[in-house]
C-alpha cells in the first residue's frame, strides 16, 4: 500500500532575512527550513511548533498556511510537505534541541535560492512562495477527533 511520508516545514522571516537548520545528510551539509516528520495522534500545527522547537530553540505559532507540496526525492521516497510561514519582528538567536541540527543560519532569499547545499527543492520554492505572497488562514486545515 501506498504511504507517501508526511512532513511539515516552516518559513521563518525577520528583517529580509529567512531562517534555515544545518543538518549532515549521508555525509555532507544541507540546509531545510526547521522541517520534520508528523508523529501520530499530533496535528499539523502542533507538528510544525514542535519542530521548530526542536530545531532551532524557538517557541512561535506559525502565523499561516504557506501551502502543500507532492515531491518524490530522488530515491523515489514520497512526500506530502505542509509548509507554514512565521514572521518574527526581528532577528533572534537560536538554539537547538535535535543533535541532529548542527547549527542555524539567517540567510537572504537569494542566498537560499542559488544555494547547492539544500536538502530539497522545496526549501527553495517555499521562499519563492512566500515572495509571492501566498499566505493561507491557519483554519484552511481541517483536524477531526486529535487535540488542539
Amino acid at each position: 500500500m501506498f504511504k507517501p511520508n508526511v512532513t511539515v516545514a516552516c518559513v521563518v522571516h525577520a528583517q529580509g532575512q529567512f531562517l534555515l537548520v544545518e543538518e549532515i545528510v549521508n555525509g555532507k551539509l544541507t540546509l531545510n527550513q526547521p522541517a520534520g516528520h508528523l508523529e501520530a495522534n499530533e496535528t499539523l500545527i502542533a507538528a510544525v511548533q514542535r519542530e521548530l522547537f526542536e530545531e532551532t530553540g524557538l517557541d512561535a505559532p506559525p502565523q499561516f498556511f504557506l501551502g502543500l507540496h507532492q515531491w518524490q526525492a530522488p530515491d523515489k521516497t514520497s512526500f506530502l510537505r505542509f509548509s507554514f510561514v512565521i514572521d518574527l519582528p526581528e532577528i533572534v538567536a537560536t538554539f537547538p534541541q535535535d543533535s541532529d541540527i548542527s547549527g542555524c543560519r539567517w540567510l537572504s532569499a537569494e542566498q537560499i535560492i542559488n544555494s547547492a547545499e539544500l536538502r530539497s527543492p522545496l526549501v527553495a520554492e517555499s521562499i519563492r512562495l512566500y515572495q509571492q505572497g501566498a499566505r493561507y488562514p491557519l483554519d484552511l486545515l481541517g483536524n477531526y477527533n486529535l487535540p488542539h
